[in-house]
């Protein structure tokens, strides 16, 4: 057998959490991806495959001195994404940790939108 690359291996948890977690339009789901230089989350509706709402840390509302993929940089991404979320009219999400460990920049990002005022 083949042994398997991070990536990989991140890939095949993501399709083993994907298999469970799916969202309604009552739901979205919450998902992340941390990239190396930047965090990413996104709310979407997986009836009709859209993206309803989107936030990064490349964002224009992203302060500019706190630009990175740190713990500090999710939990203001978190809160971006949880602020345009209300906006939307969205008050609950299921989230989907994309694979990774619930730890670090993901759990900040979840703590950062539970603080602006979603229900996961």
């Amino acid at each position: 057998m083949a042994k398997l690359s991070k990536r990989e291996k991140r890939l095949r948890r993501h399709k083993r959490v994907r298999k469970k977690v799916f969202g309604t339009p009552d739901r979205p789901r919450l998902v992340v991806f941390r990239s190396l230089k930047h965090i990413y989350a996104q709310i979407i509706d997986d009836t009709i495959g859209h993206t309803l709402v989107s936030a990064s840390s490349l964002d224009p509302e992203f302060p500019k001195d706190k630009r990175g993929s740190n713990i500090e940089g999710a939990r203001i991404v978190g809160e971006i994404i949880g602020k345009k979320a209300i906006d939307h009219g969205i008050k609950r999400v299921v989230f989907d940790r994309g694979g990774y460990k619930y730890h670090g920049r993901v759990k900040a990002l979840a703590e950062g939108a539970r603080a602006a005022g979603l229900e996961f």
